[in-house]
């Protein structure tokens, strides 16, 4: 194992179980080739020494390979490993991988468990489907990758609540390449521009017909390349809008929430205060209440 690498398998406190997320493990290791893997073998728990074998975690694991090749099987697949690729490992599943022998490989993992991680398993957003992503090598997840192992290594006050953090981050940046790697470059623009006419007349009624008119695409096009792209319509995007600039208005002291609504296009007062406590969890008078103290 090259001099720079590091591993470390983390113990946990019940407080920190009560939190929902955990990292357990972050790495960083060099596989030179013609090193049998994984290298020194014994540094791990046993549960963990059988990726070649195979084997299945109580937990998740992300694997970032940054340099040369391998395999990965899951699920009855085999993909062939290369530079830029990340295998997610999720809870119960059976699985092996390892490097070529010839090439060898290095590689950034992390691994998590929690109450949140596996609800984004029953929401569907991890999926056994879906456990290989060729993401590519960025700047970015590889950053994700260092500040972990650095949280990991130092382990300063409250460094699980940072490094799940990061770990977020590093699956947000993970799934929303993943989302967008199949997508034209021109739906960046569409939606942007669509943006951009939404706030302009954030203070009017939403016409999404003239708002693709002006894109020259159909409203269902639209429609469709604003979800693909945002996973909310034009419509929610545009209500969201509305909520956030009645927030910054019911601040002013001497706006009423019926003056408010009336200024961001509401005619129903009590329309607008159901739709206002839907999205924020409170209603006008007390997110007022609130901000005036």
């Amino acid at each position: 194992m090259d001099k720079d690498s590091f591993l470390h398998y983390l113990p946990y406190s019940e407080e920190d179980e009560k939190m929902g997320m955990l990292c357990t493990t972050a790495g960083s290791v060099t596989v030179r080739p013609g090193t049998i893997y994984p290298p020194q073998k014994n540094d791990h728990p046993a549960i963990f020494r059988s990726v070649v074998e195979g084997r299945t975690l109580p937990e998740f694991q992300m694997i970032y390979i940054t340099e040369g090749e391998g395999i990965f099987s899951c699920g009855g697949n085999t993909y062939q490993v290369k530079p830029g690729n990340i295998m997610l490992v999720l809870p119960g599943y059976r699985h092996m991988y390892k490097p070529v022998l010839e090439t060898g490989w290095h590689e950034y993992w992390v691994g998590f468990k929690g109450a949140y991680f596996s609800r984004l398993l029953e929401e569907g957003r991890f999926s056994k489907e879906t456990v290989f992503f060729e993401t590519g090598l960025h700047d970015l997840i590889l950053s994700f990758f260092n500040q972990i192992i650095d949280e990991v290594r130092n382990q300063r006050p409250l460094y699980q609540l940072k490094t799940c953090a990061h770990i977020l981050s590093l699956i947000a940046e993970m799934l929303t390449r993943e989302r967008r790697k199949g997508q034209p470059n021109f739906y960046e623009k569409i939606v942007a521009n669509a943006k951009y006419y939404m706030e302009s007349n954030v203070y009017g009624a939403i016409n999404l017909p003239a708002i693709a008119d002006q894109l020259g695409i159909s409203t269902s096009r639209l429609n469709e390349i604003f979800k693909t792209y945002t996973s909310m319509t034009p419509y929610q995007y545009y209500i969201q809008l509305k909520i956030h600039k009645t927030e910054s208005l019911l601040e002013q002291e001497d706006i009423s929430v019926k003056e408010a609504a009336y200024r961001m296009g509401f005619e129903d007062q009590y329309y607008f205060s159901r739709l206002f406590k839907n999205k924020t969890g409170v209603s006008p008078s007390d997110w007022k209440k609130f901000i005036s103290g």
